[in-house]
């Protein structure tokens, strides 16, 4: 049977496999992806918890709800950002972005 440590090991390598793209990736979509990767890891503790720990409360799934709407948010920002960037820059390697450089 799937318990609580199944599901917190399947999101802790989730959330490792976000902080390598984060830390290894030049590309600034790559990024993006890699930190949607850590929020949905974190979703999947939080209706985990909420199921094992009080299955009665829907509390880890408004939590998981609102996480959802501003990473939404998030890559919308994001995403605007780097097709203005991409416009003026013609990359989106994150080496090419020294805009705050004097």
């Amino acid at each position: 049977m799937i318990g609580l440590t199944h599901y917190l090991i399947l999101s802790t390598c989730l959330f490792g496999i976000g902080v390598y793209g984060v830390l290894s990736k030049r590309s600034a979509v790559a990024i993006l992806m890699s930190i949607e990767l850590m929020l949905n890891a974190v979703n999947i503790n939080f209706v985990a918890v909420n199921h094992f720990i009080n299955p009665d409360q829907a509390v880890g799934q408004l939590f998981a709800i609102f996480i959802i709407v501003v990473a939404a948010a998030e890559v919308s920002v994001g995403l605007a950002l780097i097709i203005s960037i991409y416009r003026h820059r013609k990359s989106v390697d994150l080496s090419d972005f020294n805009l705050m450089k004097w």
